[in-house]
């Protein structure tokens, strides 16, 4: 018994030694841990649970205002009455949605909507109910707040655009960042991924968005276990966006486009001695507050469908063939080159043979024997035939370039188009054939493959006024300070060259027989140079003769010829150009020339001139027009 009892002391010992070791490793493992976490990793765990207590809030900034050239605020911020929602405070959201519903309106949708984005988000997280609200709409709801858990009224800042349609094609929209725009950009500001935060959509929102936009302040809140906010500790206010002024004058865009109404049409009027874009109009145009919000989707597919194509910019992306007013282009590439001399003639006898094919003139009849004056003045096409064969395609094209057609203009809006001066090189390249005699001759009245946008045209006709390189310019300053463009240098061509275009496009208008005479400036200190132009978007067929169908107004809208003209003004000291292009609106200087001439009025005399400004045939008209207090209602068109 003994032996047994020293043998089980033994075991007792040896088992204890055991788990005394095993506390003391246990104990030993707490230790270290315990100052691993005390010691070692101290400030992480601190940064940690500093990081749960306070939150950082991005604070939105102000966006940056856009003025005209004068000033005129045409993209504003302004108070926006709205209501959010916290469901961790709402308790019941469905309930209190309902409740709310009787105070403001709310649609099934919406309601639907609201509660579809609070329940995909982090349940203290802010979702907006209703924005742009009335203010007695607001208040009522304010005064309710203590029936209304988890509803807080709040005021913010919202874009809105004074002028309306105006500058919708300039100064474009804002509207809610969507995933889509998140999708484009590679490294997003944080900014945009705060709900409804707005961003440029169009127009000079979007190409200057990062100017506009500014920097985001930040707010430091603490906040319990549950996200709530206990108070704000402190707060770093951001930077507003900066403030653009446009070289736009309000009036004058607000009179072209008011001077193009019922048209499917585009203005663009130019300072030839700085390049600053006094107008630059899109008719017919749209809303751009209708986009703030979100658009419905009845107004977006009433636009959508509108075949006059509101929502697009004809001034800078539409691109046209410029039919005769191209012919400037033609004539100053043969004079350069040596291949024409002003006072030689072609015959015209409404038609000539080249190749197999029998190309016509406008004029059926013929005009007879045409000088470069004659050419120009009554627009003949025989003339234009026989020059532009002899200079040959590459020169055309690089005459066009040289006066800014077929080249990208660098202006701050997006989806600005370049035309297109065709060589032999870009249709073997483009179409795989070569070029045919028949591809100069089409060009060289500015059809065929040649295209031209209203805006490059205008530059066109500021460079062969000027006979520099005038660059278009649409940003006057960029908060307060003046945005300088280096002089324009001479364009490189002949003085007396461009004296023999010059006085051709004064006779288009000043002389009894030019094409665009009905349209002339009266006052003589005034007078326009300028130049018709009629592209033809299809031939007449032959089935179609047969039906009767013989003119322009005899087929429907959209297939009948476009209208241009050119012009630039005072003759003797230019200061404006002007090209105006009227879709499908059949003769140039039955459609195009009076608007470019009311325009060209109105920014030479500003608001109110005179009536002596008009011929005398038109002062009734004028006078009516300004009786009505419209004076484009006299001019107005149908589509039918």
């Amino acid at each position: 018994m003994a032996r047994d009892k020293k043998d089980t002391s033994g075991a007792i010992t040896r088992r204890g030694l055991v788990l005394m070791g095993a506390q003391l490793a246990l104990v030993g493992t707490l230790a270290w841990r315990m100052r691993h976490l005390q010691i070692d990793e101290a400030e992480r765990y601190r940064l940690l649970a500093e990081e749960n207590r306070v939150n950082i809030r991005l604070l939105p900034p102000a966006r940056g205002l856009i003025y005209d050239r004068d000033g005129t605020p045409v993209a504003v911020n302004r108070q926006n009455y709205r209501i959010v929602m916290i469901r961790e405070q709402a308790g019941n959201p469905e309930l209190v949605l309902a409740r709310l519903a009787r105070l403001i309106d709310i649609s099934p949708e919406r309601r639907e909507r609201v509660l579809r984005d609070m329940y995909s988000r982090s349940a203290f997280v802010p979702v907006t109910v209703a924005e742009h609200m009335e203010w007695e709409s607001f208040a009522r709801v304010a005064s309710n707040a203590p029936a209304l858990p988890g509803v807080l009224p709040e005021v913010g800042l919202s874009r809105h655009y004074p002028a309306n349609e105006v500058f919708a094609h300039v100064v474009g929209y804002v509207g809610p960042v969507s995933d889509y725009d998140l999708s484009q950009i590679e490294d997003p500001d944080p900014l945009l991924q705060i709900p409804d935060f707005q961003i440029g959509k169009n127009g000079i929102e979007k190409r200057a968005e990062p100017e506009l936009r500014g920097s985001a302040g930040t707010s430091r809140i603490e906040v319990n276990a549950a996200g709530r906010v206990i108070r704000e500790l402190d707060r770093t206010e951001g930077r507003s966006g900066e403030d653009l002024q446009l070289t736009i004058d309000s009036g004058l865009q607000d009179y072209t486009l008011r001077r193009m109404e019922g048209e499917s049409s585009a203005t663009v009027v130019m300072d030839v001695q700085t390049g600053e874009l006094v107008a630059l109009a899109s008719a017919p145009s749209f809303d751009p507050n209708n986009f703030v919000f979100g658009i419905s989707t009845g107004d977006w597919r009433a636009l959508n469908e509108d075949e006059y194509r509101p929502l697009y910019n004809k001034a800078v992306s539409g691109v046209y063939p410029p039919g005769s007013t191209f012919k400037m282009v033609v004539a100053l590439a043969a004079l350069e080159e040596g291949l024409v001399d002003p006072g030689e003639t072609v015959f015209c006898g409404g038609s000539i043979q080249i190749g197999n094919r029998r190309a016509h003139c406008w004029r059926r009849g013929g005009h007879g024997w045409m000088d470069l004056n004659d050419s120009l003045k009554h627009s003949c096409d025989i003339y234009y035939y026989d020059i532009a064969q002899r200079v040959g395609i590459d020169r055309i094209s690089a005459m066009a370039n040289r006066l800014g057609i077929g080249l990208r203009h660098d202006i701050p809006l997006p989806a600005v188009r370049a035309g297109l001066t065709p060589t032999r090189e870009w249709k073997q390249q483009v179409h795989g054939q070569s070029w045919l005699v028949g591809d100069t001759v089409n060009s060289g009245i500015g059809q065929g493959f040649m295209l031209a946008s209203p805006l490059e045209l205008c530059v066109m006709t500021a460079r062969l006024a000027t006979g520099r390189a005038v660059i278009p310019k649409l940003i006057r300053s960029v908060n307060g300070v003046p945005q300088f463009a280096q002089e324009a240098e001479p364009i490189g061509l002949a003085e007396n060259n461009l004296a023999h275009i010059r006085r051709a496009m004064f006779d288009v208008s000043n002389n009894r027989r030019g094409t665009a005479y009905r349209s002339r400036i009266a006052d003589p200190a005034m007078a326009i140079a300028g130049k018709t132009g009629t592209s033809q978007v299809r031939r007449i067929t032959e089935a179609e003769r047969r039906t009767g169908v013989f003119r322009n107004e005899d087929l429907p809208w959209n297939r009948r010829d476009h209208a241009l003209f050119v012009a630039y003004a005072p003759y003797e000291a230019p200061r404006y150009a002007i090209a105006t292009i009227v879709e499908h609106g059949g003769g140039g200087s039955k459609a195009a020339a009076p608007i470019a001439r009311d325009v060209m009025i109105r920014a030479l005399y500003g608001p109110n001139p005179p009536l002596d400004a008009w011929p005398t045939a038109m002062h009734d008209e004028i006078r009516e027009r300004r009786r009505l207090g419209v004076d484009s209602a006299s001019v107005q068109r149908s589509r039918a």
